[in-house]
């Protein structure tokens, strides 16, 4: 019997299972297609992510170097106001890369990782959930685990079957890149769809990436459209994914975690989750026990004590972006220039740097 059955091989999956397998716990890390794929995801984040990959990953991974962002109202060509430090804040790293990495690292610790694997049934019972896995040729088999991680994303399955609730809110994202190099080391945010934002990203000599979030039903494919046109780009690779939005008030059961996207541990001001999942992956690995259910009530709480505050932050920030446009428009030109703030931790506007910088 697995100690851990883990399910989705993405960031938080596969760093809770490095984690849990360099403890010496009999660990099994299911992904239901090839790790890293489809893509639906962005790749711009801060540069601390390297703390969480091997030692000469950043040389193969990284794409560019970000130090701001412009800010605009309105579309393409309206006005801009930059925020920005004079030193690099952010990576724009190979997405599909870093999850193969982090997939690749718990196997190399002792993660028994199966591609390809399709989770089809959850039965929690008393001393042991069974698990029931599908593969492509249509075979199906049961494995048995103490405990069950949910890292499969923002419609977790694994809620699903065990009746946890979902996040508060889902948006529908969508992405497309072009291939024409751009090593600019500004990102271009655009507060022009509905509760959310539009943005574009360069990646070196990976292209530049276009994006769109806001809630299902606001005609997200035609603002899309309309961001890329008014670009003047035709992007010739398009995907589309949820990102969810407010962690519900629990995400365990009896032998049932959740961590991740499927948590909605996410920032509520960007839908990025990458440093927030792997974060919460971290916590748990470090207080939950496989033999003793009782330890996931100090996961509840660890991973809320690390991360509830950005959280709660983050959404604040978010409801900015749906204030009148004159508002937006004073709110920037206010706080634009150089910031001392950290891309994942909201907190850290009123950090001393930050402070030192308003008010100089």
């Amino acid at each position: 019997m697995y100690d851990f059955i883990v399910v989705g091989a993405g960031p938080p999956g596969s760093r809770f299972a490095y984690r849990a397998a360099t403890a010496g716990r009999e660990v099994l890390l299911l992904e239901k297609g090839e790790v890293g794929r489809p893509l639906a995801c962005s790749g711009h984040v801060s540069t601390d992510v390297w703390e969480y990959l091997p030692a000469g990953a950043q040389s193969e991974l990284l794409q560019n170097r970000i130090s701001g962002a412009r800010f605009h109202v309105g579309g393409p060509g309206s006005e801009a106001y930059p925020f920005y430090k004079s030193e690099t804040i952010s990576h724009v790293i190979d997405r599909v890369g870093l999850d193969t990495h982090l997939a690749q690292r718990a196997a190399a610790a002792g993660a028994d990782l199966r591609t390809h694997h399709t989770v089809v049934e959850i039965d929690e019972q008393d001393e042991q959930v069974a698990v029931t896995v599908a593969t492509p040729d249509g075979t199906q088999t049961t494995v048995e685990g103490r405990m069950v991680a949910g890292c499969d994303g923002p419609t977790s399955r694994v809620r699903q079957s065990v009746g946890l609730e979902s996040p508060s809110e889902q948006l529908h994202g969508v992405l497309a890149f072009t291939d024409n190099p751009d090593d600019g080391d500004r990102v271009d945010v655009h507060l022009t769809a509905p509760t959310f934002f539009a943005w574009r990203i360069p990646r070196g000599d990976a292209g530049v990436e276009y994006g769109l979030a806001a809630p299902p039903g606001a005609e997200v494919s035609a603002l899309f459209d309309q961001l890329t046109t008014a670009y003047d780009v035709d992007p010739d690779r398009r995907c589309s994914g949820t990102i969810p939005i407010g962690p519900p008030d629990s995400v365990t059961t009896d032998r049932v975690f959740l961590i991740g996207d499927a948590a909605a541990q996410t920032k509520p001001f960007t839908g990025g989750g990458i440093l927030y999942s792997m974060t919460a992956a971290d916590t748990a690995a470090a207080t939950i026990d496989p033999a003793d259910p009782a330890t996931l009530a100090a996961y509840e709480c660890a991973w809320r004590d690390e991360l509830a505050t950005e959280i709660r932050l983050g959404a604040l920030i978010r409801r900015c972006y749906s204030l009148p446009e004159p508002l937006q428009h004073a709110g920037l030109r206010a706080l634009d220039g150089e910031i001392g703030v950290h891309m994942d931790r909201p907190s850290s506007f009123f950090s001393r740097a930050q402070l030192r910088r308003l008010f100089s």
